[in-house]
């Protein structure tokens, strides 16, 4: 679908007389990030995917600008307004869950219910953005020099030696992770990275206090960098709840996908006759 600066790739599925939740992946994800929990979560709901931009299979038409959460966002609310959406609840993952609380905040009567998982507001102060902007910007880099898929497949299996994602290289869906992610492009991660990173993002520390829609931050209790982050985040904001994932690091919806799928389906299931 061709909506102004965007062509997105995008799956629409399962009962439409059903609630309807967008997911929104992670960095390097792609539209089949959530395959597993989809299936799980069964015909209980109606599914909209899509690729990210500077992901899969979405082309960004507009220049490097595009690439930015503020863009990203408006490109999301045209899709669902070409869609006929006019609410849904709303799935955000790590990259994802900074867009999806970006959408929260700036366009709440859009969405009933939101879920971040391992996710954050972005960085509160100057320096910090400044030294994350140096850092992506290095890794970016990397990107750039990609030309082969043996080289790429050694830049994921570096980037998931990160802390974060504690043991997810020890899983056995790790293998078929990194293949999906294998379908991504270096440059336009690069792009992503470069302009959708955390340290470009506008901060949203002092929004989120005025936040209004229900929100569900799901961490993996061996993420201890986002249970610090998100356990603020639930102190500040008085709809959200907090629930640690056991068995997971980050990626909470591949390691542990059944705790992951419960606990979604039980916060949106509360008042919603679902």
């Amino acid at each position: 679908m061709n909506l102004e600066k965007y062509r997105f790739n995008y799956s629409l599925a399962g009962n439409f007389q059903k609630p309807l939740v967008l997911f929104l992946h992670g960095f390097i994800g792609n539209i089949e990030e959530f395959d597993e929990a989809i299936r799980l979560l069964g015909e209980d709901f109606s599914y909209l995917i899509l690729d990210l931009p500077g992901h899969g299979k979405t082309q960004v038409l507009g220049n490097d600008k595009y690439h930015q959460i503020e863009c990203i966002a408006k490109g999301i609310i045209h899709l669902l307004e070409e869609l006929k959406i006019e609410k849904c609840f709303l799935v955000g993952y790590s990259m994802g869950g900074r867009l999806a609380l970006y959408l929260t905040l700036n366009l709440p009567e859009k969405f009933i219910k939101v879920i971040l998982e391992s996710a954050s507001p972005g960085l509160a102060t100057n320096i910090e953005r400044l030294a994350r902007i140096k850092s992506d910007s290095q890794i970016a880099r990397k990107l750039t020099r990609i030309s082969e898929q043996g080289d790429f497949r050694i830049f994921l299996n570096n980037w998931y030696n990160q802390p974060i994602f504690s043991k997810i290289k020890n899983h056995p869906k790790y293998q078929k992770m990194i293949e999906s992610r294998l379908e991504n492009k270096p440059l336009e991660l690069a792009k992503s990275l470069q302009f959708m990173g955390t340290g470009y993002q506008p901060s949203l520390w002092e929004n989120i206090k005025e936040n209004k829609i229900p929100l569900l931050l799901l961490v993996g209790e061996n993420d201890e960098k986002f249970i610090k982050i998100n356990t603020v985040m639930s102190y500040i904001c008085k709809t959200a709840q907090l629930k640690i994932i056991s068995q997971a690091g980050h990626n909470t919806h591949v390691e542990n996908t059944l705790s992951f799928v419960q606990n979604l389906h039980q916060f949106i299931s509360v008042g919603c006759g679902v």
